[in-house]
């Protein structure tokens, strides 16, 4: 897809291309990649990177149904970056989006590690490349998880793994 530049101005651009992206997503069409004159520009990364699921059914499918956006935020006082992340599943099925339970949502992550806090609760890293996503607890179609975190780049953030479940159901 190419964006047209609202603007003569880079900013313009950047803002035409991120809200371009974005009715794509809310429209569900494939593949999701954006570019901008100064180079290619990755929206999602989900499943396989860059490109949503095309089912016909409602229902969960797992990792398929998760999407992470990432984007810069406010850098620290002291010059540090930081980011901006958010973690949606994309899941339609059910009104109150119980028919999408997922849980055990588990990231791809590196080495991660923050400036600045990040809510473990939301966040934490368990060991090399494997971060665990809301305490492990279910996140209902059309819920988002956020969080910032401050470094001096960008990690990769992609999912490893998440499991359907029946949010009724009681844990052990």
């Amino acid at each position: 897809m190419r964006a047209s530049p609202s603007s003569s101005s880079t900013g313009g651009s950047r803002v035409a291309l991120v809200a371009s992206a974005w009715l794509i997503v809310l429209l569900g069409s494939a593949p999701l990649a954006a570019s901008d004159d100064e180079g290619s520009v990755d929206v999602v990364a989900a499943g396989e990177a860059g490109v949503l699921p095309s089912r016909m059914d409602e229902g969960c499918s797992g990792a398929e149904d998760i999407a992470i956006y990432q984007g810069h935020a406010s850098s620290l006082p002291s010059g540090v970056p930081a980011y901006k992340v958010d973690v949606v599943n994309r899941c339609l099925g059910g009104l109150d989006g119980g028919e999408c339970a997922i849980a055990g949502i588990h990231i791809r992550c590196g080495w991660f590690s923050s400036v600045s806090l990040v809510d473990p609760s939301k966040f934490r890293r368990l060991g090399h490349d494997d971060c665990l996503l809301n305490d492990g607890r279910p996140l209902l179609g059309g819920e988002t998880v956020s969080f910032e975190y401050a470094n001096s780049f960008p990690y990769t953030l992609t999912v490893r793994l998440a499991t359907c479940v029946d949010p009724t159901a009681s844990s052990p």
